[in-house]
């Protein structure tokens, strides 16, 4: 059974910046090839914010392009997700997701059978 642990979220001011984390254990990393962030906001649903896939090609939601970059450590074995210039309307519960196999990148979450926990956000004004 894969498990993946979130780190790194917490309270920032507009503007400024976060990088969350998501490692996986036992370590499988070789056979977990698509990877995504995806965040629930309170009183909405849960929305693919980025992802990455086999050779590493990534993908975006709009409101995030240009401000936010998913990347890979292979050595470590750690998904990232840096977050710059976060306003407030990126406050929310991120979720770090994975599935095994040979994989394109995607933002739906029936794409994923494996999730961690969440790592809170908040971006005040």
């Amino acid at each position: 059974q894969v498990q993946l642990v979130e780190s790194g979220g917490g309270s920032v001011q507009a503007g400024g910046s976060l990088r969350l984390s998501c490692a996986a254990s036992p370590i499988t990393y070789s056979s977990l090839s698509r990877w995504g962030w995806f965040r629930q906001a309170p009183g909405k649903e849960r929305e693919g914010v980025a992802s990455i896939g086999t050779a590493g090609s990534t993908t975006y939601t709009d409101s995030v392009k240009g401000r936010f970059t998913i990347s890979l450590d292979n050595a470590k074995k750690i998904l990232y997700l840096q977050m710059e210039r976060l306003k407030p309307e990126d406050t929310a519960m991120y979720y770090c997701a994975a599935n095994p196999g040979w994989a394109r990148y995607s933002l739906f979450e029936r794409d994923f059978g494996y999730w961690g926990q969440g790592t809170q956000v908040t971006v005040s004004s």
